[in-house]
C-alpha cells in the first residue's frame, strides 16, 4: 500500500487539472499555432507558466485503484501488476485468463 499522502497529493492534482483544463487547452493551442505572431504566442507561453504547477497534466501519476501503488500500472484496468495477478486469479476481472502452457 502506497503512502497515503502521496495518494492524496494525486489526487489534489487530478482536481487542479480538471478544473484548470479548459483554460489550459486554450493557451496551449494559442501557443502551438504558428500561423500567429510570435508575441502572441510568447504571452500565451507566459500565461501558461502562471498557472499552477500542478494544473499540468503530466504532473498527475497514474497509480493503482486499489494499493495506489505507482509502478507496473496497467492502463486498461486501473490496476498494478500484483493486483492484476491476484483478481485476475480469483477470477475478479472478466474475461481475463491466467495463461498456462
Amino acid at each position: 500500500m502506497a503512502k497515503l499522502s502521496s495518494i492524496n497529493k494525486n489526487e489534489r492534482r487530478k482536481k487542479l487539472v480538471k478544473q484548470y483544463a479548459g483554460k489550459y487547452a486554450k493557451l496551449k493551442a494559442v501557443a502551438a499555432d504558428e500561423s500567429l505572431d510570435e508575441s502572441e504566442r510568447l504571452i500565451a507561453r507566459l500565461k501558461m507558466a502562471e498557472l499552477p504547477r500542478n494544473a499540468n497534466p503530466t504532473r498527475v501519476r497514474n497509480r493503482c485503484a486499489t494499493t495506489g501503488r505507482p509502478r507496473g500500472y496497467y492502463r486498461k484496468f486501473g490496476l498494478n501488476r500484483i493486483e492484476l495477478r491476484d483478481k485476475g486469479n480469483k477470477g475478479l476481472i472478466p474475461g481475463l485468463t491466467k495463461s498456462s502452457w
